[in-house]
């Protein structure tokens, strides 16, 4: 297996780069697209636990908007051709709250690249965490 092919991390970045930029707009449609339309789907937000493509559905639809974020790190790594890890921190530019954001990514049939399951949360204001480290 072949890990962190760059075709396939270009790939990932593309994916990822049009979920962020539809995070900016609130544009549902296309972070609907970026979803696995699946009941397998999963995502565990900052308030919410959401498992299937409907439930992440409802809560897309409950959004006004997003917080606004910048971004401070992006790392992306690959497993062959099909799989893909996207890890995001950023910084609440309303509050200065740091953020974490990790998708998992899959290569699907007929469908190319879809969020499988998504993980994001915040650092406390007080988390010794908030300064990076290395």
């Amino acid at each position: 297996m072949h890990i962190d092919d760059p075709a396939v991390l270009a790939e990932a970045r593309a994916l990822f780069d049009r979920y962020e930029q539809a995070i900016a707009t609130n544009d549902g449609a296309i972070l609907d697209a970026c979803f696995w339309a699946d009941p397998r789907t999963v995502r565990f937000g900052i308030t919410e636990i959401l498992y299937g493509i409907e439930a992440i559905r409802a809560f897309r639809a409950s959004v006004a908007r997003y917080a606004p974020r910048a971004t401070r790190r992006v790392q992306i790594t690959s497993f062959g051709q099909d799989f893909a890890c996207t890890h995001l921190e950023y910084e609440r530019t309303d509050s200065g709250l740091i953020g974490r954001e990790t998708k998992i990514m899959a290569r699907l049939p007929e469908l190319g690249w879809r969020v499988v399951s998504a993980h994001v949360s915040l650092l406390a204001a007080g988390d010794p965490g908030r300064v990076q480290k290395g």
